[in-house]
């Protein structure tokens, strides 16, 4: 087991669970009857070739000692793990939100493997969904979502293979062993060049100001104690809409949805009265996985953006989110993986001192929100026959952090997942309404 995973394992309690989770839902194929979600659910129980990462719970030594390896469970009951649930009527998204976060509240047995997967029917439309979290100490948003492409099927005919089936179990574990000596080979010789690429670092960094380091964020309502309960919302934007954003301000996609997420963050706290006067700060994750890396795992690093809600304008926010992510990845790019992650974790080290008494109040947050873009699929996806017509990424909020932002794209669109302290973060669902209207001010600033 690795240290950033153990991590994860440690500092679980009941009011942080840790783990990440994704709500999909399902058009079912013409001509579906009405036992197709139940025929649906029994495929993926008959799917009782289950990969290595869904066998694993963490090993306990001498009866007391955790977190250090993992078992392998060779009899995995997939009756527990694969589940089958009703919405009550009338059956609209607003009940599905609300049965995902009673789910996504609730903490993974250590005594079985560290996942389970839902399937909800009784959605008043005809669509069905599919609710699946699984540990942060098994796996991080990339893996889960190459997870999901092995799973779903590009022709709807193709026969069904559920997600913790090997793809291709031979070719798989060749992969993962190439990858785990590419990886090994990888730190080594990051190792030997540290002194120098510190150096050069410290230059970046402090001399010519280029990293948005911690500590330097207002405190807001979004900074606060959590408790166990969650609010998860969720909702999808055309992603032809953000693509004529990204080209007439000429910055990436990940600019204008950060833009996007600090117009509807000003939006939200302004009406709460709550804005600061300094900008808030976003925790950007950034995928460290290289092409040969094995799936599971954590090869995630982090830059922070500068968020520019102090400015009124559109405009002036994006480029200054465009300027933030620019300088930060400059820092970021040229380092060995091993010392990109070390000085993700430096960045984001101070996190931690939320979760010593006293010291959480005492010192400003290190960030105000984390947003997080995982790169998804580009064509449409199937499960037995029914297209995926929304996935949304549903990940974990902290004392200090009471708040997450994670989105996907799936094949046209770009779907959000909002998950929130429910005591906390009030009508969490309003942040939607704001995401759209900061989308509009944006179209309107670049002249669209």
């Amino acid at each position: 087991m690795s240290p950033v995973d153990a991590l994860f394992l440690a500092a679980e309690s009941r009011e942080h669970p840790l783990h990440v989770g994704a709500l999909q839902l399902f058009q079912p194929p013409a001509g579906a009857g009405r036992a197709f979600v139940r025929e649906t659910h029994q495929a993926m129980l008959a799917c009782q070739d289950i990969a290595p990462l869904f066998r694993r719970r963490p090993r306990t030594l001498s009866g007391a000692i955790t977190n250090l390896g993992w078992s392998i469970d060779r009899d995995v009951d997939l009756s527990y793990h694969v589940r089958r649930s009703a919405l009550p009527a009338p059956g609209r998204v607003r009940e599905l939100l609300e049965l995902t976060s009673r789910l996504h509240a609730n903490l993974l047995d250590r005594h079985r493997p560290l996942w389970e997967t839902h399937v909800i029917e009784g959605l008043k439309d005809g669509r069905f969904a599919v609710y699946s979290k699984m540990h942060h100490a098994l796996i991080d948003g990339v893996s889960g979502l190459a997870l999901m492409r092995q799973s779903l099927q590009v022709d709807p005919h193709d026969a069904f293979r559920a997600a913790w089936s090997p793809a291709t179990s031979r070719s798989l574990r060749g992969r993962d062993r190439r990858g785990r000596l590419h990886q090994i080979g990888e730190m080594l010789g990051s190792v030997a060049g540290l002194a120098p690429s510190t150096l050069r670092l410290a230059h970046a960094a402090l001399l010519q100001q280029r990293l948005t380091l911690p500590f330097g964020t207002p405190r807001t309502i979004l900074n606060v104690a959590v408790g166990g309960a969650r609010r998860c919302a969720a909702q999808s934007w055309d992603l032809d809409r953000v693509a004529m954003v990204k080209d007439a301000a000429g910055v990436s996609l990940n600019d204008v949805v950060l833009a996007m997420c600090a117009g509807a963050l000003r939006a939200y706290l302004d009406e709460r009265e709550a804005l600061p006067d300094a900008p808030l700060v976003a925790m950007v994750p950034v995928s460290l996985r290289g092409e040969h890396d094995a799936v599971g795992g954590n090869m995630v690093g982090a830059v922070l953006c500068n968020l520019a809600t102090h400015l009124d304008d559109p405009a002036d926010r994006l480029d200054a989110i465009h300027a933030s992510m620019r300088d930060n990845k400059k820092v970021l790019a040229p380092l060995p993986r091993a010392q990109a992650l070390a000085l993700s974790l430096l960045l984001l080290s101070p996190a931690a001192l939320n979760t010593v008494p006293g010291l959480g109040r005492a010192a400003p947050p290190p960030f105000n929100v984390c947003i997080s873009n995982v790169p998804g699929v580009h064509e449409p996806r199937y499960c037995n026959g029914a297209r995926l017509v929304g996935n949304y990424p549903m990940s974990l909020v902290l004392d200090g952090q009471a708040l997450n932002i994670t989105l996907t794209s799936t094949a046209d669109s770009l779907d959000f997942g909002l998950v929130g302290c429910r005591r906390s973060v009030p009508h969490l669902q309003r942040l939607l309404g704001h995401l759209e209207t900061s989308l509009k001010e944006l179209e309107r600033a670049v002249g669209l």
